[in-house]
């Protein structure tokens, strides 16, 4: 069987890489490896979720399903007054994420968790995504209707993912959850779909 990168434990060889990437108009830094999603590079939809995102001073920001860390790491980095926390349920990447939040430079909240296991009193400003495509509609439609939950009023959820191979659902899942949804970025066939926790 295939191993994903949602895998609590990746039982692959670990092996380190280091990519760089410009966003925002600032150069950054980040360990990979292998069993962690997108490890050579940053995906197109993480890129355009960090470039056009909406963030304000001084708001809680959740990235779930955090990966090595670059979304929730690039904006604690971009908006410094934000408080940033992220969590995934790969614990690889999450020990990959703390690596990367100490090249730099930040001070975020790393934690290992399925979903929002390890916020169960926390509220957040806005929650961004990157979903998980190939785990399935099943995982992904939990993450929106959980989303929910853990917003504050008039807090965003802000998902990034290709229209055309499932982002489609996720935008139609959100109008159902939220009753509202935009598109505020299109680009390479990616979309950043916006509900707001009204």
């Amino acid at each position: 069987m295939q191993e994903h990168y949602y895998t609590e434990k990746p039982k692959s060889r670990l092996k380190l890489f280091k990519i760089s990437a410009i966003l925002r108009d600032k150069r950054f830094e980040f360990f990979s490896a292998t069993g962690i999603f997108s490890q050579k590079k940053i995906d197109l939809g993480t890129e355009l979720l960090i470039n056009d995102c909406e963030i304000k001073d001084n708001w809680d920001v959740l990235d779930l399903g955090c990966g090595y860390g670059a979304v929730g790491i690039a904006i604690k980095r971009l908006f410094p007054t934000t408080n940033v926390f992220m969590t995934d349920i790969n614990q690889r990447a999450t020990k990959i994420a703390k690596k990367n939040a100490e090249l730099n430079n930040v001070n975020v909240e790393i934690m290992h968790g399925n979903l929002f296991e390890t916020f169960k009193n926390r509220k957040f400003n806005t929650i961004l995504i990157n979903p998980p495509q190939t785990a399935g509609n099943d995982v992904c439609f939990k993450m929106i209707e959980l989303s929910k939950d853990f917003l504050k009023e008039n807090g965003l959820l802000q998902i990034v993912a290709r229209h055309n191979k499932g982002g489609g659902s996720f935008e139609k899942q959100m109008q159902i959850i939220f009753n509202n949804v935009t598109t505020i970025s299109k680009k390479s066939g990616y979309r950043i779909y916006v509900s707001h926790n009204n």
